[in-house]
């Protein structure tokens, strides 16, 4: 019986060591890899001009390219800059409204378009590996509103402010890589990015009333750098 007994204690201590020997490690590295403060990178995609010579947020749409730089303030949140270039082209033939003659007899617009904004980012869920933030996940959609400038050269150089708004999905591909799809719709300050203004004649009021506007649909890829300090009093893990 004390054999018994001797042995099944000793087995209990030797579950017990094994148990806190390798479940320490396990813990301690769920959050064990470095976050990072800063990401840059770039894009290709799509861009769309919205107007009096197009109704559509599909039609003639033309390739763009940008690069971006990202500000993490923590995995919910961040702030994100980008520089985007691209074409622009519309027609009356795209748009279902009545438009005057002198307007309907135009061959239509193509406009060169650079777009810089600064945006801010929400995240649905807090975004990660997991092993550098507890219940971080890889996969997360997010919302994103800004400002900036769009400056437009085509039948007349156009400089406006905008206010971008769209919607997007992130993913880590990597510990330090981020690959990001993402819809915007840029509401524009002027009537003007066409080369037209007003062709209906009708006074409005309102900052983005029969105002153009432009939509962009990008892919970007990412890299993180910069990693933060986790014994910093002012950051929390």
């Amino acid at each position: 019986m004390h054999l018994v007994a001797l042995n099944h204690s000793f087995v209990i201590f030797a579950l017990t060591f094994l148990i806190s020997h390798f479940s320490f490690p396990i813990s301690a590295s769920a959050q064990t890899e470095p976050e990072y403060r800063m990401e840059i990178g770039g894009g290709v995609g799509l861009i769309n001009y919205v107007g009096d010579l197009n109704s559509s947020l599909l039609k003639d749409m033309m390739p763009m390219g940008g690069v971006l730089a990202k500000y993490k303030m923590n995995p919910r949140m961040a702030w994100a800059a980008s520089l985007n270039y691209g074409q622009m082209k519309g027609a009356p033939q795209n748009t279902t409204s009545w438009m005057p003659k002198e307007v309907s007899a135009l061959q239509g617009f193509h406009t060169k378009v650079t777009d810089f904004n600064v945006k801010y980012e929400y995240n649905f869920w807090p975004y990660g590996t997991g092993r550098e933030y507890h219940g971080a996940q890889p996969l997360t959609p997010y919302i994103t509103l800004g400002l900036g400038l769009a400056f437009a050269s085509g039948p007349e150089t156009v400089t406006a402010f905008q206010v971008p708004i769209g919607v997007g999905v992130k993913y880590k591909l990597a510990s330090r890589l981020n690959l990001s799809g993402e819809w915007m719709m840029h509401f524009s300050g002027s009537d003007r990015l066409d080369g037209i203004a007003d062709p209906y004649g009708i006074k409005s009021r309102g900052m983005f009333k029969n105002t153009d506007g432009f939509t962009t649909l990008k892919v970007s890829l990412t890299y993180e750098f910069m990693e933060r300090c986790k014994t910093c009093n002012n950051d929390k893990e």
